[in-house]
């Protein structure tokens, strides 16, 4: 009869770590989503430069080339 005590302590411990782990992933997982979503902000915020900025010089490289 101990045995089954031993037996149910121990896997409810496995249950109670397995579910600190889960939230520990979750967590990570929530912090690394941020972490994407802010350099894709970045990103697009330079993309977004970038186009402006080479806009007049295509515009100019057209003209040279019609000459």
């Amino acid at each position: 009869m101990l045995w089954l005590f031993v037996w149910t302590g121990l896997a409810f411990c496995g249950i109670a770590v397995l579910g600190v782990l889960a939230i520990r992933v979750h967590l990570e997982v929530r912090r690394l989503s941020a972490s994407i979503a802010a350099g894709s902000r970045a990103i697009a915020g330079a993309a977004e430069e970038f186009q402006r900025t080479a806009e007049p010089l295509a515009v100019r490289a057209g003209e040279i080339a019609r000459r």
